[in-house]
């Protein structure tokens, strides 16, 4: 994929910052700040070797100072690890993996991590922790793209929406695991049909008597969640009334999120520290209990074997590429966030490795523990793996809890379970309601940054606001709109190809790596240089394309089919965040003077 010099320095200096070779840039004191020229050390000028210094100069003045992670050289890591090693990873993957074919989706999973996940999470670090900015001032760097950054906080604004919603969930069936006997362990319940069978008593003679076969039985832990925690309607067309439960537990979940990011989520301490390592003790114990149960082979074995014909299914690629880039948090500027508060010269590379290799282990194993369940289901109620379980967001409401009833003392493993879950959604959402704050914030500094708490306050009571009809009875045929279009599948394939676009090629790859060599002493490997210009972009174009050849309708857990004007709903959320793109492209070339030839940066 050779491109004449010609054209390419022609595209950077229509589009481009100008380069001086004369820029230069400084680590500020102790915040790592970018600093202008005019007061830069002599010994920096040389640092570089024969590297361009291509920095865009951060506000000063009177202005707060920004910061750098109060929790030293782990700050970041463990940072990032709230973020990557969250919901994501034992709630979205898993519900993703099964839906889409087991061992087929990993398959398409570890390809996109190859070419896509890691290489653009160092990219994106990178340029967060060179420019110590948020994700929308960072495109300072390639201004007639800015409109990248309003789409990066359009989509993680979205998710903020209903990301939470699943920690009200949680908080739910926590609240109720504080009995002696599980709600969901037993039938005969209020929420509980004639077709409501226990593992224990699905013997022939009970299923005669209530002239039912295997095939119709439902087990306690599903109608639980379907008919007492959601009280799900039959569709999109009925959204029934708001569950008044819910709605004082996501308010919770709120007040517990900005509990923790109200000073910046730089200054939280080491309570970041706790909530990224205490989840993997309880899913050691979770899996040691899942493989022992009777059946669990199968459904190991379904995770693992491929069916190699689910490949040719456009919607296996497109949510296998889009989670890798969801859960290592692509493209809405939560990367470039976190790596904004490192110090300038701090071994960022060193430490997205690590993050990036938790990130994946941790979506793995969740899997280990989800289908070793999934097997169990399958050999008590006789059917095929694929058959058990509802797929679809709720499928870590049905899986683990079906693990908890089977632990001796199961209210107290529920009670640790469902608080593990908490942590895991709280940190994730910290992190994402951080990078919208800061991106925000960054972006208008004057007004926002003496202003950042009741900004964050308003921030938080306005995302609470438009998540309340998510919480209704019809709520989840929502919510899997929202996981569909608002920061997955085109709508984010679309904002990362434009990101590197943007990045690797205007920007320039090779600036990026005299900018990580000023940084860190070396450069980063030639793979992920080869990722960044044309690996990446060849697999997320060749993945969007795919899904317009064979698009197939939105569904919801594989038996609901969304009708025309459900499926409009969802494209209109993703128009919202992908049309900023242009828009700004239009916007930046009127409110600037002379011909496209004189178009620039500054």
């Amino acid at each position: 994929m050779s491109r004449p010099t010609s054209f390419w320095n022609n595209l950077k200096t229509t589009f481009g910052r100008p380069r001086d070779k004369t820029d230069g840039v400084k680590e500020n004191g102790e915040n790592g700040h970018i600093i202008p020229l005019n007061t830069i050390d002599s010994n920096m000028k040389t640092a570089a070797d024969d590297c361009e210094k291509n920095t865009i100069a951060t506000e000063s003045g009177d202005l707060p100072e920004r910061g750098t992670w109060s929790t030293g050289k782990f700050g970041f890591i463990f940072g990032c690890l709230n973020y990557a090693v969250g919901l994501g990873n034992v709630w979205r993957f898993p519900y993703l993996c099964y839906e889409n074919g087991g061992g087929a989706f990993l398959l398409p999973y570890f390809l996109s991590i190859i070419l896509c996940g890691i290489p653009l999470f160092i990219m994106e670090v990178s340029i967060g922790q060179f420019m110590s900015t948020g994700g929308i001032a960072v495109w300072n760097l390639v201004p007639i793209l800015k409109g990248i950054g309003f789409a990066s906080m359009t989509m993680i604004g979205l998710c903020n929406i209903y990301y939470i919603v699943l920690i009200a969930y949680t908080l739910f069936y926590l609240i109720n695991s504080f009995r002696t006997q599980l709600p969901w362990e037993k039938c005969g319940n209020s929420w509980n049909s004639h077709r409501c069978f226990e593992a224990g008593n699905n013997t022939e003679a009970a299923l005669t008597a209530k002239n039912l076969t295997r095939n119709d039985t439902i087990s306690p832990v599903m109608e639980y969640w379907e008919n007492h925690v959601l009280r799900l309607t039959s569709g999109l067309h009925d959204i029934g009334e708001l569950r008044v439960e819910l709605v004082f537990l996501l308010l919770l979940a709120w007040v517990l999120v900005y509990m923790v990011i109200w000073r910046g989520l730089h200054q939280s301490g080491k309570i970041i520290w706790f909530t990224a390592l205490f989840p993997y003790v309880l899913l050691v114990v979770l899996f040691g209990r899942g493989i022992s149960l009777e059946g669990a082979s199968k459904g190991l074995l379904y995770y693992v074997k491929p069916d190699f014909e689910k490949l040719w299914n456009p919607q296996v690629w497109v949510k296998a590429g889009t989670q890798v880039l969801f859960s290592y948090g692509i493209g809405i500027g939560a990367n470039i966030a976190l790596g904004s508060y490192n110090k300038y010269h701090h071994n960022f590379h060193r430490d997205s490795l690590i993050v990036c290799c938790i990130s994946s282990g941790t979506s793995l194993f969740s899997g280990l523990v989800i289908f070793s369940v999934l097997g169990h289901m399958a050999e008590v109620q006789q059917k095929d793996i694929s058959e058990v379980a509802r797929s679809g967001p709720g499928l870590a409401f049905l899986a683990y809890p079906e693990i908890v009833v089977k632990l001796p003392g199961a209210p107290v493993w529920a009670v640790l379970f469902f608080l593990m879950l908490l942590v895991l959604g709280t940190d994730s959402q910290f992190c994402t309601v951080e990078a919208f704050v800061t991106g925000i914030v960054d972006e208008f500094p004057k007004i926002l940054r003496p202003r950042r708490r009741l900004f964050t306050f308003l921030v938080v009571v306005v995302q609470f606001l438009l998540g309340l009809p998510l919480i209704s009875q019809g709520g989840q045929y929502l919510f899997q709109l929202m996981d569909d279009f608002s920061a997955s599948g085109v709508t984010l394939l679309t904002v990362v190809f434009f990101e590197i676009v943007g990045f690797a090629w205007i920007y320039g790859s090779k600036q990026i790596c005299c900018n990580i060599k000023h940084m860190i002493g070396f450069q980063p490997n030639p793979f992920f240089v080869f990722c960044w210009v044309i690996a990446a972009p060849v697999v997320i174009m060749g993945i969007f394309l795919f899904s317009i050849w064979k698009y197939e309708g939105v569904t919801y857990a594989n038996s609901y089919k969304y009708p025309w004007w459900g499926e409009m709903i969802g494209w209109g959320i993703s128009l919202v965040s992908i049309s900023w793109i242009p828009c700004y492209i239009i916007y930046y070339l009127l409110k600037t003077s002379g011909t496209l030839k004189d178009v620039s940066f500054v």
